[in-house]
């Protein structure tokens, strides 16, 4: 395992036209995070994080509860704003942005994918995947046809109308992911996007990440499994708020 956060970045260089010639989508530097409760001593949860993610990377951030994953999640998402460093976006350093701009950055930049699915339960499929397209002041029919083809990428073109309850767990997550790429967002990030799943079902969700990759999108997969981590191209492993690169073989020992 790598022993230099410092040095959590694509470790080939870069051969003329791949996506390793981009601009990184994802970029921390020196990231941190201090949290510190009235007079009890201050808990550093993120210590100088520096990664690189490119365009088209599928990504596996894993280390159990407490390590600082969930944290840099959140910086990662803009839910959250570090202690000192800097987090550029698709070239933006999100500091420099206001309320409103980081949130239209977050609609547009990043899709969520979280263990809880989050879907309304007295909405169709179909609504709750076109539900944010009303933030972004799309027209209802269009919200709708966008909707309706989402669902179909994901293989739920037939459950449209089906409410949550008459849907598996494995179909709620689809349509979760189909809701988190309604706007098109270049990153898709996904907290424990498996831990509701049955093993089956896990796996049909992670190959679904797989192909969305291969379409070009980005995927930042936040797990403690190792199994889970395996999927991704690359693996990264935080331990005590720091970031370390880590080999497929590494993890599955």
């Amino acid at each position: 395992m790598n022993a230099n956060p410092a040095a959590v970045a694509p470790a080939d260089p870069a051969t003329p036209g791949t996506t390793r010639d981009c601009m990184p989508i994802i970029r921390t530097q020196g990231l941190s995070k201090v949290y510190s409760a009235g007079t009890e001593a201050e808990v550093v949860a993120l210590r100088d994080v520096d990664l690189v993610v490119m365009p088209g990377e599928f990504i596996a951030i894993m280390g159990p509860s407490g390590s600082g994953k969930s944290t840099l999640m959140n910086l990662i998402g803009c839910l959250d704003t570090p202690s000192s460093g800097r987090y550029l976006c698709d070239g933006v350093d999100v500091a420099t942005l206001d309320a409103e701009d980081l949130a239209a950055l977050r609609r547009d930049k990043i899709g969520f994918v979280f263990q809880g699915f989050h879907l309304l339960p007295r909405m169709s499929a179909l609504d709750n995947v076109a539900m944010p397209l009303g933030y972004a002041r799309v027209s209802p029919a269009e919200r709708r046809k966008r909707a309706r083809e989402m669902l179909e990428a994901v293989g739920l073109g037939a459950r449209v109308d089906h409410r949550p309850n008459a849907l598996s767990g494995g179909q709620q997550q689809r349509v979760a992911i189909a809701r988190a790429l309604i706007n098109r967002p270049p990153v898709l990030l996904a907290d424990e996007p498996t831990g509701a799943l049955d093993s089956r079902t896990g796996e049909e969700i992670l190959a679904l990440f797989k192909s969305l990759r291969d379409e070009g999108h980005t995927v930042i997969l936040i797990t403690h499994d190792a199994h889970v981590a395996a999927y991704a191209d690359r693996i990264c492993v935080m331990r005590d708020g720091e970031l370390h690169e880590a080999s497929h073989k590494e993890v599955a020992a």
